[in-house]
């Protein structure tokens, strides 16, 4: 090894630990000022710790005695104090833990890129100054949604990986992989924007509403805001709520065809961003001329990734791409477009993503075409579901999503 690299790897070493044991002096300072003077050591004993880390290391870097013996004397010494600090009725281990991060800087920085030391001791550095934020942070998490996501992680990190990737399912010409993937995918999307929704901005005005539940799905949203629009002093809140959820329509499309489909990708993103900009002007004109805009409405406290859903994801997923593939052998472009407009009155997630990774007989702008037809579809749509439930209040949504979904339309076609 050069003398260089063996010097940078020393001061990084040494620059991590003494700068470690600095915040645990100021954590000190902080949270224990009135407490016993029995402690671990602060800057100098974290920076000795670093170095005899780093030099027991180098000694015997290839079975790590040495390093070892190291680590568990230090571990008796550490508790023997802790046997005097439990007499003191202090339990906590947190210094000890810190000093273990310190000690194993030596080894992480020589044999792993640095940035993976420099993230440790960034995020222990983080976690020792928190300790306030997280006194302070209090939120109501529902027991049964972390059971849901620790299933879906399951699913995720452990069956995704085993599921085959090449074997093709006859007829329709993809792999159990993709089927899933395509699951995970749009559901970590809508548990996304359901976190957001829940805990983050639990106190939102009705426009981030729509920003957020547009995340998840414009149509149930339109629903939800149509349905409560009679709390509104006036309907102009409501139209710039209502195309913001269609704006996120707009863009989450666009980026689940960047996740699966370059090809198609490319050729929506530009009309699609169109219509992203149109909406961004619709709702900044109506939220400007809404005289009240902190209004807040709830949307449904339900989990977007519960496992039941997932698997009828799965399943309108296949269902629909047996349906797609029957309809382009039997009519090909002109009956799939008129089948994408068909869907789109209902919920084109399943359609879209089956066009985005399954594999027709027909080109890639026919599929780019379908999404976008549906896409206009399901746009009129949600203009009579407002007119439907909105009533009075709806005459501008109905007007604009009407003119949006036309517009799609005939994007579609002319594609």
């Amino acid at each position: 090894m050069q003398i260089n690299e063996l010097l940078l790897y020393f001061l990084a070493t040494v620059v991590f630990s003494f700068l470690i044991g600095l915040e645990v002096r100021a954590y000190l300072s902080k949270f224990h000022e009135n407490d016993s003077k029995i402690f671990l050591g602060t800057i100098r004993t974290y920076t000795f710790l670093g170095i005899i880390g780093f030099i027991l290391y180098k000694l015997e870097s290839d079975n790590f005695t040495l390093y070892l013996a190291g680590f568990l004397s230090f571990t008796i010494l550490y508790s023997l104090l802790f046997y005097k600090l439990l007499e003191d009725k202090k339990s906590s281990i947190l210094l000890y833990l810190v000093a273990i991060i310190v000690y194993s800087f030596a080894p992480l920085i020589n044999l792993f890129p640095f940035w993976l030391s420099s993230l440790i001791f960034v995020v222990t550095i983080f976690l020792l100054n928190a300790k306030n934020k997280f006194l302070k942070f209090k939120i109501n998490i529902n027991i049964y949604e972390l059971e849901t996501l620790s299933k879906i992680i399951l699913l995720t990190a452990v069956v995704l990986p085993l599921l085959p990737q090449d074997k093709t399912i006859p007829y329709l010409g993809i792999s159990l992989y993709k089927i899933w993937l395509t699951v995970v995918v749009i559901s970590s999307i809508s548990y996304f924007s359901y976190l957001l929704q829940k805990y983050i901005f639990p106190s939102k005005g009705i426009l981030l509403t729509g920003i957020l539940g547009g995340l998840y799905s414009s149509t149930a949203t339109t629903v939800v805001l149509s349905k409560k629009s009679q709390s509104l002093e006036n309907s102009d809140m409501f139209t710039a709520s209502i195309i913001s959820a269609t704006l996120m329509m707009y863009l989450r499309i666009t980026v689940i065809a960047a996740l699966f489909n370059m090809e198609v990708f490319k050729i929506l993103v530009y009309p699609f961003l169109i219509f992203s900009l149109i909406c961004i002007v619709i709702t900044f004109v109506y939220y400007k001329k809404a005289s009240n805009g902190l209004a807040n409405i709830e949307l449904t406290d339900s989990n977007p990734l519960e496992l039941g859903t997932a698997f009828i994801f799965a399943f309108l997923f296949i269902v629909t791409m047996i349906i797609t593939s029957f309809v382009v052998d039997s009519y090909g472009t002109t009956g799939l477009n008129i089948l994408s407009m068909i869907i789109g009155f209902t919920d084109i997630d399943p359609f879209i993503l089956s066009l985005l990774a399954g594999n027709y007989n027909i080109d890639i702008s026919s599929v780019a075409s379908a999404i976008i037809i549906a896409t206009g579809s399901n746009n009129i749509l949600k203009a009579v579901y407002t007119f439907w439930f909105a009533k009075r209040k709806a005459i501008s949504s109905f007007v604009l999503l009407t003119t949006l979904g036309v517009l799609t339309i005939m994007v579609g076609l002319i594609l």
